[in-house]
């Protein structure tokens, strides 16, 4: 087949369809990346309009620019635009844009999974943006601290649409990350074992995983907090046995691997960019791959070092601390391996390594601050000033931003497929890097001097004055800057000549295609031996194109790409890839229609939007699959492998893993409130438990039995069975439970049976969804992956359901 048919053949397959439809159905990871993007930039500006109005209030002492109420509004939705709207949408997007064509594969795992998070976060974003044109807007600071946040104190709806917008907007980061992850794992080039992956794939899996395993623990506490607020449960109320520390421990057991979140992608690309810069290899890349992992796992033991001053033990003191500090460690690792990459090589001073140059002088000194606020009695002076803030900043626009415009800038070439016309770039480097510098450098001694953060005004005999007009005249310099950065791009998209392949001689996979990239990326698939494949094959590019590569076909219209093992890269399956669809962007609507009753109080309404993507989800599953057997295929070279309708551990599957290991993340973390509130909370005991009985244990645990007898046997009514059975002793229980809203232990009690009934409910419909998918020629012995993944839900609807029960009826058997 000639290169020109090959390339007609599967852009028919993999193409957008035009107009409207196609911006609408679209699932191309190009399309979804490019999205996620410009939509983070889009969020960015409105989030540095926000801060240029809050440097313009503070720049003269006693000013009547805006008044509290507004200033409230401004920095809650600065701060919160920033990390939720902008931070991590901008990563995600460059990394579906460029993950699969770094591994050498023509998708990610589960592009519907990709565009349904797409809508999420635009239906979140617009919900959050139009409440705060409305002048609703969330006030209560981005961290949104009880009892502050609640309603005795914010009666309004600013609180909420900060608790649903966000919280809809994380649905979006949790498909992200198991997309991420799932990709990293199984969908990367023949022979590309672990090894062999590029380093930007390591901080992405590293990154993926923390978002797993650190979103849960926000999403329950936003969930409790509106959950309160809503109809009073009290989970935050001492005087019910709450507290409001709950919160802070469940905020920053996301809020600290968060910044990790923002900061590894950076790091990324500035592993992957510099050692193309310096025109050399990456340096000690063992190295730096202990130092991610390491980075990761240490990400996890620190949240509390942003609770030193609520009077926590001296010894969980020195233990945070002491982790706090450690943390530098492997981050330094980085900064060295990066600086002897330079040394190594003959450095190019072109325009991304501008930006990489004033990431390392901005990151370092936000770093060194950061060692200084890990000391306790250091933090304990500089808490709640401005040097917190100043500090926060160069840690990340210093560890994100730089990175990020460097990434740009590598990376336009291959959106675009121009040159640059102009150095306008130049001129915006400078302006940002100054005027970053003149804001924040200044803002640690107005910070040292006692300057309180989230002050709308300061008294002129403060001695703060000519500080505070200096960060406010930088702060407008970045703004040119960043503006200048939107002309440039612009002028390259409109004006620029078309650029060469490959226009840095880099030696990733991204390169070994034309620019801008077709839509299924490789006409034919690699077949890797190192790290650098375009350095071992310079012509690699030239020769896919011609279909020497894998699977150079477009068989029976289908998506197809190559899942691997994850270790080894050894060709697995043919992993069979959804085409453009309505589901996800119907389905995000039905969501977004929850969270906007929730918001209008329309409780009765919200459940009928529920059963609205319980039925979506169910024809969403139902439009995959195949009735026929169709054993292996060829895909080149001589070499045969079954197709994902047919192999054991599918890109489904492992997706079904990792949603579980968020779901157990979460339901660990209730469990964590539970005992925290019993051991810590004041007015507990509570004033009545849940009264000892058999029947309803007894009737859970045997539900429990019958769904794993059900799901090993095969035997998908007694599943089916043993899942209602977990629901009807759930009732059981709560209906002997003192009421929810009388104290906490009553609330806990519920939210723990809703766990479990949620789960055992899934799980039900999920046989049900089996029943039905056979009896319609949807299974046979070889196509029995549905069965596989309903098994992992199944199990962990009965290992929940069992220990909610203990958890529930245990207290009061013991009494």
């Amino acid at each position: 087949m000639s290169a020109l048919k090959l390339h007609y053949q599967l852009h028919a397959i993999w193409r957008t369809e035009p107009g409207w439809r196609g911006h609408l159905r679209s699932v191309n990871h190009s399309d979804m990346g490019k999205r996620f993007i410009v939509a983070a930039f889009v969020f960015f500006a409105i989030g540095g309009v926000l801060a240029m109005l809050i440097r313009a209030q503070l720049a003269t002492p006693r000013s009547a620019f805006v008044g509290p109420e507004v200033y409230n509004q401004l920095f809650t939705m600065h701060g919160s635009i920033m990390m939720f709207l902008f931070a991590i949408p901008m990563f995600e997007g460059l990394t579906m844009y460029l993950l699969p064509k770094m591994l050498g594969s023509r998708d990610l795992a589960l592009p519907r999974l990709s565009a349904l998070g797409w809508w999420c976060y635009l239906f979140g974003g617009t919900i959050i943006i139009v409440a705060m044109l409305a002048g609703v807007a969330p006030d209560a600071g981005w961290f949104l601290y009880p009892p502050l946040s609640g309603k005795t104190y914010t009666p309004g709806i600013n609180s909420d649409v900060w608790l649903l917008g966000i919280t809809f907007v994380e649905i979006s980061a949790m498909c992200a990350a198991i997309e991420i992850t799932v990709t990293i794992l199984k969908l990367r080039a023949a022979g590309m074992s672990l090894d062999k992956m590029p380093i930007f794939a390591w901080y992405m899996l590293a990154t993926a995983g923390m978002m797993v395993f650190g979103f849960p623990p926000l999403i329950l506490g936003s969930i409790l907090l509106e959950v309160e607020r809503a109809f009073g449960w009290p989970f935050y109320t001492p005087e019910l046995g709450g507290s409001p520390l709950l919160w802070q421990h469940l905020f920053w057991l996301f809020g600290h691997p968060e910044v990790y979140i923002i900061f590894l992608p950076a790091a990324g690309a500035v592993s992957t960019i510099l050692p193309v810069m310096a025109r050399t290899r990456l340096l000690a890349h063992g190295a730096i791959v202990a130092a991610i992992m390491a980075l990761a796992f240490l990400s996890f033991g620190l949240w509390v070092h942003h609770m030193f001053t609520t009077g926590i033990p001296h010894m969980a003191l020195g233990f945070f601390s002491a982790a706090s500090a450690l943390v530098a460690v492997p981050t330094a690792v980085q900064v060295f391996a990066w600086i002897g990459t330079l040394w190594q090589g003959r450095p190019d001073l072109k325009l991304p390594m501008l930006y990489l140059i004033g990431f390392f002088i901005v990151f370092v000194i936000g770093g060194l601050t950061g060692v200084m606020l890990a000391m306790v009695p250091f933090d304990a002076q500089a808490h709640d000033t401005a040097f917190v803030t100043a500090h926060l900043h160069y840690v990340l626009v210093g560890g994100f931003v730089f990175p990020m415009l460097a990434a740009a800038y590598y990376w336009l070439p291959h959106i675009t497929g121009r040159e640059r016309v102009l150095q306008v770039g130049e001129a915006a480097f400078w302006l940002i890097f100054i005027g970053f510098n003149m804001t924040f450098f200044l803002m640690h001694l107005t910070g040292l001097l006692g300057m309180p953060r989230r002050i709308d005004t300061y008294p002129e005999e403060m001695g703060w004055t000519w500080l505070n007009l200096l960060s406010s005249v930088g702060a407008f310099l970045q703004a040119f800057g960043f503006a200048l950065v939107v002309i440039d791009v612009l002028l390259q998209i409109r004006l620029g000549r078309m650029h060469r392949r490959n226009p840095w001689r880099a030696t990733t996979l991204e390169w070994a295609m034309p620019i801008p990239s077709p839509t299924y990326n490789f006409a034919s698939l690699p077949v890797v031996a190192s790290r650098d494949p375009l350095a071992d094959d310079p012509d690699l590019g030239v020769a896919l194109a011609r279909g020497d590569g894998l699977l150079a076909n477009g068989r029976s219209g289908w998506r197809e790409t190559i899942a691997v093992d994850m270790t080894s890269g050894t060709p697995e399956h043919v992993a069979i890839l959804p085409g453009n669809s309505w589901w996800p962007i119907l389905t995000a609507a039905m969501l977004g229609g929850f969270f906007l009753a929730m918001l209008a109080g329309l409780y009765v309404v919200a459940p009928v939007f529920v059963v609205a993507v319980v039925g979506l989800g169910w024809c969403w599953a139902w439009s995959n699959g195949i009735r026929i057997d169709v054993g292996p295929v060829p895909i080149g070279n001589g070499l045969s492998l079954p197709t994902s309708f047919e192999a054991v551990r599918t890109t489904g599957w492992w997706g079904s893993v990792f949603a579980l290991c968020a779901s157990a993340t979460l339901f660990t973390a209730l469990i964590f409130g539970y005992v925290f509130l019993w051991t810590i909370a004041p007015n507990w005991p509570p004033p009545a438990l849940i009264a000892p009985s058999l029947a309803g244990p007894l009737l859970g645990v045997a539900g429990a039995a019958a769904a794993v007898v059900g799901s090993r046997s095969g035997r998908r009514t007694l599943g089916l069975a043993g899942q209602l059975a977990i629901v009807a002793a759930m009732v059981w229980l709560l209906a002997a439970a003192p009421s929810p809203s009388s104290h906490a232990y009553g609330a806990t009690s519920a939210m723990l049976a809703a766990y479990a009934i949620f789960h055992a409910a899934l799980a039900a419909i999920m046989y049900a969804f089996l029943i039905a998918r056979a009896r319609a020629g949807f299974h046979s012995q070889a196509r029995d992956g549905e069965t596989r993944i309903v098994r992992l839900w199944s199990d962990h609807a009965a290992g929940a359901g069992i220990a909610v029960i203990a958890l529930l009826a245990l207290p009061g058997w013991l009494a």
